[in-house]
């Protein structure tokens, strides 16, 4: 049971259990600043209830708290302002992480599967920085579901079907060389798919050979398999590198195509529950409020929606998930909405643990990313830059490291992912170069830099094992106590809202902190609280640590 927890059923029962003891958690306050408590109890919304005036309630409550974990309580206005015993909470807190290490905060007992569908990246197109934000959020969030207690199941359902690839079989047969092709797979297609659009602004049977060739496709022609194929194997080698950069697996790349034998079921099924009605050309599923969801064309031609709905009974099917998450950009909210809604009308009653993760854009210049005109920047060349910055950097301040070219990996990739994961994800980002490039102040190579810092310190100390004992560690080492044990919560909250920036703004405030302590108190000193600062510092380190892992980044020992 964490500290809130315990205050908030001390509380309860000073009120005779007026309120429950998740509806006093939900109220408890952290004061603006600690001259106030450390957590403040507000009983403005008791008054109408007891009748009875708030600040009279908080006295009420404050002469009838009983709590081993409260050293004072102060009535101010109609707050309960509480301070917590600082030895024992100290000692608590430093213990456990010191004996659970890296384990502190993971749920340790099984919870099921749960499957996030994410990155998800176009075959025979680049990966672009476009892709970055699905990506990383997907992979954290898969971290942060297992340290939950989940078993994280990772999909990369890749755009590998589509009109676009009758359009990139035309581009091939008119303009395309199998040899320059090969040498660079992603960016020669890229070019001819870019071509095909200029000339089809021109000629407009470019877009009828599309269709026919496509039409090939879905027919399953040799040739046009082979080269779908051939397009599809040589994306995805690529694709690997860029994963391999950033340190991300899958278990699955079942794309688009994997489908295709698995939608006429599906259609079937809707017929047989009389919801399929013909409009305006198209099959379609009427839903309240809602536009209705395109099933299929009236050719039989199906949609988008079609091989999603195949793909979450597939993957209900496969891995019975407790939670299946969507990581897909904003823009898609309408399509999983109505996704979501045909599957509960199909009476699935799974269908509420079906969750979209939307997240904003990264712009350029305001505008979106677009592929069709060439107009993008790529992941790989914003990494490898990152990369050489990082290891310019290590040049200039540390020239005598050991491992330079994989610690400047670790640091260049820790920059590109922190400065997305740090981002509240419904936001737009502008793309700046200059901004990931930044390692000072709100950046991942600043927390690797403290956990870095805080390793060399413990080398230095050389010491086996760090006594806690119920000493305080004065006036900058008390918010940095009352962080970590939040550590856990924090965690539990990231995965229930969905937001990995929830921990990576927790790794920023205890490295902030921490560097405030390291500032004003000498860890090395021969005295007799050497041991509980030394400990203190390992706690700091083990959280940073953990924190940077669930994001996805590398914490190396030195810098």
């Amino acid at each position: 049971m964490n500290m809130h927890t315990q205050i908030a059923k001390s509380i309860a029962e000073a009120l005779n259990s007026e309120l429950s003891v998740n509806e006093i958690q939900n109220l408890l306050e952290k004061p603006k600043n600690l001259d106030l408590g450390d957590v403040a109890f507000p009983c403005f919304t008791l008054a109408k209830k007891l009748r009875k005036a708030p600040h009279n309630i908080a006295s009420d409550i404050k002469n009838k708290l009983n709590c081993d974990l409260i050293q004072e309580v102060q009535v101010v206005g109609g707050y309960v302002n509480i301070f917590y015993q600082q030895p024992t909470i100290t000692q608590q807190v430093l213990s456990q992480i010191v004996k659970e290490k890296n384990l502190y905060g993971t749920q340790q007992e099984p919870k099921g599967n749960v499957v996030l569908d994410f990155s998800s990246p176009n075959i025979a197109k680049p990966f672009s920085m476009g892709h970055l934000r699905s990506t990383v959020i997907g992979n954290a969030l898969a971290n942060i579901a297992e340290k939950n207690g989940y078993k994280a199941i990772r999909i990369n359902h890749l755009g590998d079907w589509g009109t676009q690839f009758g359009k990139l079989i035309v581009a091939y047969r008119k303009w395309g060389d199998q040899q320059t092709i090969e040498a660079a797979p992603i960016e020669e297609l890229l070019k001819i798919y870019v071509k095909f659009h200029e000339e089809a602004e021109q000629d407009d049977t470019l877009n009828e050979q599309a269709r026919t060739a496509f039409k090939a496709l879905e027919d399953g022609d040799k040739e046009t398999l082979a080269l779908w194929q051939w397009f599809r194997d040589e994306s995805l080698e690529e694709f690997k590198t860029i994963y391999q950069l950033l340190g991300i697996d899958f278990d699955s790349f079942a794309g688009e195509a994997f489908y295709n034998d698995k939608m006429a079921a599906v259609v079937k099924e809707l017929e047989e529950k009389d919801l399929l009605v013909k409009s305006d050309g198209a099959y379609v599923v009427e839903i309240n409020n809602m536009p209705p969801c395109l099933i299929t064309k009236t050719d039989g031609a199906t949609l988008y929606a079609t091989r999603d709905l195949a793909a979450a009974f597939y993957r209900q099917q496969q891995y019975d998930p407790k939670k299946i998450f969507y990581v897909v950009g904003n823009e898609q909210s309408l399509h999983f909405n109505q996704l979501f809604k045909v599957i509960e009308k199909m009476g699935n009653d799974w269908s509420k643990d079906l969750q979209h993760v939307p997240f904003g854009m990264i712009l350029k210049d305001g505008k979106k990313m677009s592929t069709r005109k060439g107009k993008i920047v790529l992941l790989a060349d914003v990494l490898t830059e990152a990369i050489a910055t990082a290891k310019q950097n290590i040049e200039v301040k540390n020239p005598n490291l050991m491992d330079k070219e994989s610690v400047a990996h670790q640091v260049g990739v820790g920059a590109v992912i922190f400065n997305d994961l740090k981002n509240d994800r419904l936001h737009d980002i502008e793309f700046s170069i200059e901004q990931m490039m930044n390692f000072e102040g709100e950046t991942g190579p600043y927390i690797q830099y403290t956990y870095a810092r805080i390793s060399s310190l413990l080398e230095k100390a050389d010491e086996q094992n760090y006594e806690v004992s119920s000493e305080t560690l004065g006036e900058q080492g008390w918010p940095v106590i009352l962080l970590l044990e939040q550590f856990p919560k924090v965690i539990a909250n990231a995965f229930e809202q969905a937001d990995p920036s929830q921990i990576a703004k927790y790794a920023l405030q205890l490295a902030r902190l921490f560097n405030k302590y390291y500032a004003q108190n000498k860890v090395l000193v021969d005295d007799s609280q050497r041991t509980s600062r030394l400990a203190f510092c390992q706690c700091v380190s083990i959280v940073l640590k953990e924190s940077l892992t669930l994001l996805g980044i590398a914490a190396p020992n030195k810098m």
